[in-house]
């Protein structure tokens, strides 16, 4: 409160407020002087409606000169009851101010009728339909990621982020994952059709000319290796290498015929032994706690190891770098991709009323709960925060704020004073008469 009043002492208010008091003094001794020399000329004649009007004038300035000061302070330092009435009654007054925010300010009906009746939906959308408002907003969204980015190159908080990915893989139940995964995977038949497609790349990879050439190759060389005398006496009759050939073309044959009747027969030994073993994998993936530490010893050497450690020190890095190339980047794609997005979306809520009535559905459910949590607050921090200003100078904010308009409340007591005074002395006059 000290520090926000420190302007007060050179406010111009403050100057305009004592030309008032001075003036409505100034009115003050007018009226008895008026009196006095009334008085003195006798209260005769005209004389003694002066005297009428001046008496009364001054016992209502004066009365109005009390009523006035009795808010602020107490008149002449005088302990009169009921005077000083707002240092007195600060506590109170913060507590009826604080009710009377929440009660009139803070209700939720009428803060939600105005929400309502204002449409943001409808106004943001106008807003960012705009092309200049969404490149606006875009260039501050760039700025912020940029400080974000300056906040994040801190040591402390590189090697922070690197124990939380560090700790949090050394967390992660992998066992758990993979069998979930694999779950997924053989729901629906999944897995059958995984095992269909490995058959296919396999079956390919079998008709391949340059395949079948280096395993003819291979065949020739193991038996020339192993039977060189009987391969000798072959290769009279005839060729070693075309018997490779047709050895190696043979067992391809033989390999995509039996690929063919897999892929072809849903029933096939082959594929119900592969659904046995995956199924209790999985099984075994959950429950068995001897291959779930296996998987954790695995999972927990690969952390350990210099080059996963380095790897995940020079992700951030390069992750880092990349941001920052691009949003220093006048021309920033991110920034390019928010501002088509943040338009896109003015354009959507400007011709989908749906949209449009979720967004206000939304924020409406969403102030009335701001409202909800921020009333008792808002209320408490206004009255605490009242009753810990410093009395006088509440009194000289406050004095500032009002006190100019109520120093006409002296001359308006002076100027009604007088003329019930005239009143009262006709009264007197004419009934006399």
């Amino acid at each position: 409160m000290t520090e926000s009043l420190t302007g007060l002492a050179d406010d111009p208010r403050r100057l305009r407020l004592r030309r008032m008091k001075l003036a409505a003094f100034g009115l003050l001794l007018l009226m008895l002087a008026g009196f006095a020399l009334s008085h003195a000329m006798g209260l005769r004649g005209p004389w003694a409606w002066v005297a009428a009007f001046c008496e009364a004038a001054a016992v209502g300035a004066m009365a109005d000169w009390f009523a006035v000061v009795a808010l602020f302070r107490r008149p002449l330092g005088l302990p009169i009851p009921h005077t000083a009435i707002i240092p007195r009654g600060k506590a109170r007054l913060a507590d009826s101010l604080a009710v009377f925010v929440r009660d009139h300010f803070l209700a939720p009906e009428a803060l939600l009728d105005k929400l309502r009746v204002f449409d943001p939906a409808t106004r943001l959308g106008q807003w960012l339909s705009e092309p200049t408002q969404s490149k606006m907003l875009a260039g501050m969204a760039r700025g912020w990621a940029l400080q974000a980015l300056n906040l994040l190159d801190e040591t402390a908080v590189r090697t922070a982020i690197q124990r939380f990915v560090i700790d949090r893989l050394r967390r992660w139940n992998a066992a758990g994952t993979a069998g979930e995964v694999l779950g997924i995977l053989t729901a629906d038949g999944r897995h059958q059709e995984l095992l269909d497609e490995a058959l296919k790349r396999i079956g390919r990879w079998l008709d391949d000319p340059a395949l079948k050439a280096r395993a003819s190759a291979l065949i020739v060389r193991y038996a020339r290796r192993e039977w060189p005398k009987l391969m000798g006496t072959v290769d009279l009759i005839k060729p070693v290498d075309e018997i490779g050939d047709a050895l190696a073309q043979r067992i391809a044959t033989a390999a995509l015929d039996e690929l063919q009747q897999v892929l072809s027969t849903p029933e096939h030994p082959l594929r119900q032994d592969y659904e046995a073993w995956l199924s209790d994998y999985v099984v075994r993936l959950r429950e068995d706690p001897d291959l779930t530490a296996r998987v954790e010893r695995i999972k927990q050497n690969l952390i350990d190891h210099p080059a996963v450690q380095d790897y995940v020190r020079g992700l951030w890095d390069q992750v880092h770098a990349a941001l920052r190339t691009d949003l220093e980047n006048p021309d920033s794609r991110l920034a390019a991709h928010l501002e088509r997005s943040l338009q896109a979306l003015g354009e959507a809520l400007g011709r989908d009323p749906s949209l449009r009535d979720a967004l206000n559905t939304h924020l409406t459910t969403a102030a009335e709960s701001l409202t909800a949590r921020l009333r008792s607050g808002v209320t408490s921090h206004i009255a605490q925060t009242m009753k810990g200003w410093d009395e006088r100078q509440l009194v000289d904010v406050l004095e500032l704020a009002v006190g100019r308009d109520l120093q006409y409340i002296r001359f308006n007591g002076t100027l009604v004073g007088g003329l019930i005074g005239l009143l009262l002395h006709a009264v007197v006059v004419f009934w006399g008469v």
